[in-house]
């Protein structure tokens, strides 16, 4: 999946979730992510977003990445 289709799709999840405000935004923004994204999506979101070429993150579904799990990279996925 490319950089920009992960960046669109937490943007949306982020738009979703702006209402509960930046306080409590990003842990149910990270908790999504982690409940429905798959292992590789979220292993490239948290790559995009150390490296430094999440652009055009929303600033709350950064924060949410950063607050994501490493993912194993032997993980299965179920």
């Amino acid at each position: 999946m490319s950089p920009e289709t992960l960046i669109r799709m937490a943007n949306q999840i982020a738009a979703f979730f702006k209402a509960q405000g930046t306080a409590t935004a990003p842990a149910a923004i990270a908790e999504h992510l982690q409940s429905f994204w798959d292992p590789r999506m979220r292993k490239a979101i948290i790559a995009l977003e150390a490296n430094g070429t999440a652009t055009g993150l929303d600033p709350l579904a950064a924060a949410a990445v950063r607050m994501l799990k490493p993912v194993d990279a032997a993980a299965k996925v179920v």
